[in-house]
C-alpha cells in the first residue's frame, strides 16, 4: 500500500487555558495577605499600574510630617547650660560599643537543633566529642528522639544497644567515648533529649531529681507497660510496695516527666487571622461586606495612558512595551474584581444556608456540600473550592474558616440529620465533663448523645474519639 500525504479541514472545540484564566484561578486561590503581597509586587514592576490608597496616604503624610515638623533641639548645649559650675557634663555622643543592650541580646534559636548545637558548644568537650555529639544531634527527630535505626522487633534493651553500635560504627569512636557524649547530650535542656527508647527518655529526667525516687525508677525501668495500662496493683506486687506507692509514683511520672522534649521546638509562631469577610447582623437580615482595608485600589497611570496615547513621541519598542504593561494591568485589575465578586457570591450562598447556624448555634449548623453553594451561585465546584480555601470569616457567633460550613450529612435514625462537626462537638464536650476517676466509656458516650438527639453507634463514637485525640475510657481514668 502506497504512503501519500493529504491536507484535510477539521473542526473541534477545546479548553485552552489562556493567561487571563490562569491569572484569574491563581487569584482565586490566593489568602488575603497573599493576594495583597502579590499585587503590591507587580505594582512595583509594572510602570502602569497606580495603587491609589497608598499614594495618597503618602501624600497627606508627607505633607503632615512637613507640617508638623518640630525644631530640633540641642539638648547638650540645654544641659550644659542648665548645670551646676563644675559638675562634670554629660556627653551623649560618648558612648561605648559595648552599651549597645540591643545587640547583646541573645538571638532566639531557629529549633531544637539550633538550641542543643549552642548548649554542646558550652559543655567543654574535646573537639573529637564535641564533633561526636554534632553527629548525635543531627540525627534527633522532631519528638526530640535519635533516629538511627528501625526499630523493628526488637525490646528496649536490644534497641539502645544496636544505636549504640551504629553510632560507633558511622563515626569510629569507641564504644566508652560514644556512651560518654551520648549520655552528655541526653542532659542538655530538655532533659531527656536524643534519647533512644521512651523509658531511656523518662529515666534520664527521673535519674537528674534532687531527691532520688527508686520507686520511680523501678516502674520506668521495667513496669513502662503495666504503667500504661494503670495496671497498679500488678506493678505493686512485682516491686513489693503499696498500691499508694504506686499511684504517687505514678502521679509524679505524669506530672514531672516529659516523653517527648522535641515538643515546642521549631513550630511555627501563632498567626493572626484576618478576616476576609464580615458577616453582621441588621434587624433580621445578614449582610454580607468584603474587607477591603489594606487592598490596594489599582488604577492606571496616568502619564503612561498619555505616552501610549500620543503619536511620534514614543519610540514602538518603548510603545510595545507599554502596551504589554498595560494589557498586564487591565487583566490584573479585572481578575482581582471577578475574585471580589465570586467571593461576594460564595458568601452570600452560604449565609442563605447556614442561617439557622448563625442564629441559635452549633446544633443547627446544615449539611452543605461544595455542589449546592456551586448551583446556587452559578459557578463551578471547583471554584467554590478555591474560594472556600484560606479564607476567614468574621460572623456573629466567631471567625470560622468558609470550610467550616461545610460538612456531610449523618442521619441521628429520627428522620433528621446532623452535622459531624456537631457531633465531634458534643462528644468533646461530653469528655472534659466527665468525672476523671469514672470516665465515660464508649457506649455510655453513645447513650449521652441519644439524649442529645443524636443516634450513634458505639464504633461511630470510637472513631470520632480518637479522631478528637482521647484515649479510651482506662486510660483517661484518674486514681489518684
Amino acid at each position: 500500500m502506497a504512503l501519500e500525504l493529504k491536507m484535510q479541514l477539521k473542526l473541534s472545540q477545546s479548553l485552552v487555558m489562556t493567561p487571563q484564566l490562569q491569572l484569574a484561578i491563581k487569584l482565586l486561590q490566593l489568602s488575603r495577605l497573599e493576594l495583597v503581597d502579590m499585587v503590591r509586587e507587580e505594582i512595583e514592576i509594572n510602570p502602569v499600574l497606580d495603587d491609589t490608597v497608598e499614594a495618597g496616604t503618602n501624600e497627606g503624610v508627607r505633607a503632615e510630617e512637613e507640617k508638623q515638623k518640630p525644631t530640633e533641639i540641642d539638648w547638650q548645649a540645654y544641659l550644659e547650660e542648665q548645670s551646676d559650675y563644675g559638675a562634670k557634663r554629660i556627653n551623649f555622643a560618648d558612648r561605648p560599643d559595648d552599651e549597645d543592650f540591643i545587640g547583646n541580646l541573645p538571638e532566639a534559636h531557629e529549633g531544637l537543633g539550633e538550641y542543643l548545637l549552642w548548649q554542646l558548644s558550652l559543655s567543654g568537650l574535646a573537639e573529637e566529642e564535641a564533633k561526636l555529639g554534632e553527629f548525635i544531634i543531627g540525627n534527633i527527630g522532631e519528638d526530640g528522639y535519635l533516629k538511627l535505626l528501625d526499630r523493628g522487633a526488637m525490646d528496649a534493651t536490644e534497641y539502645e544497644a544496636a544505636v549504640l553500635d551504629e553510632i560507633v560504627r558511622l563515626t569510629s569512636v569507641s564504644i566508652e567515648t560514644a556512651t560518654k557524649v551520648l549520655s552528655t547530650v541526653q542532659q542538655l535542656d530538655p532533659v531527656g533529649v536524643c534519647a533512644r527508647t521512651v523509658r531511656e527518655c523518662l529515666l534520664t529526667q527521673a535519674l537528674l531529681w534532687p531527691v532520688r525516687d527508686t520507686v520511680v525508677e523501678e516502674i520506668i525501668s521495667g513496669h513502662l507497660e503495666k504503667l500504661a495500662s494503670r495496671n497498679y496493683k500488678g506493678i505493686a506486687r512485682a516491686l513489693g510496695v503499696t498500691f499508694k506507692e504506686v499511684c504517687e509514683a505514678a502521679a509524679a511520672i505524669n506530672r514531672c516527666l516529659n516523653p517527648t522534649p522535641g515538643a515546642g521546638f521549631g513550630i511555627d509562631s501563632a498567626r493572626t487571622v484576618i478576616p476576609d469577610i464580615f458577616v453582621n447582623k441588621v434587624e433580621d437580615e445578614y449582610i454580607v461586606t468584603l474587607n477591603d482595608d489594606g487592598m490596594p485600589k489599582l488604577k492606571l497611570n496616568k502619564l503612561y495612558r498619555n505616552m501610549l496615547k500620543a503619536d511620534g513621541t514614543v519610540s514602538d519598542t518603548a510603545k510595545e512595551y507599554l502596551q504589554e504593561r498595560l494589557k498586564s494591568a487591565l487583566w490584573l485589575i479585572k481578575s482581582v474584581h471577578q475574585r471580589q465578586r465570586t467571593i461576594f457570591k460564595v458568601m452570600e450562598s452560604i449565609v442563605g444556608f447556614q442561617k439557622d447556624f448563625l442564629d441559635f448555634g452549633l446544633k443547627h449548623l446544615k449539611p452543605l456540600i461544595l455542589k449546592d453553594v456551586a448551583e446556587s451561585v452559578g459557578v463551578h465546584e471547583s471554584t467554590v473550592s478555591r474560594v472556600t480555601t484560606n479564607k476567614y470569616v468574621q460572623t456573629p457567633r466567631g471567625i470560622f474558616e468558609l470550610k467550616y460550613f461545610f460538612s456531610n450529612a449523618i442521619s441521628n435514625g429520627e428522620g433528621t440529620d446532623v452535622t459531624a462537626e456537631y457531633i465531634r462537638n458534643r462528644i468533646k464536650e461530653i469528655i472534659e465533663n466527665e468525672n476523671s476517676k469514672k470516665p465515660y466509656s464508649d457506649q455510655q458516650i453513645v447513650t449521652e448523645l441519644k439524649e442529645s438527639g443524636v443516634v450513634l453507634a458505639r464504633r461511630t463514637a470510637t472513631k470520632y474519639r480518637e479522631a478528637l485525640g482521647f484515649q479510651s475510657s482506662s486510660r483517661r481514668k484518674v486514681v489518684y
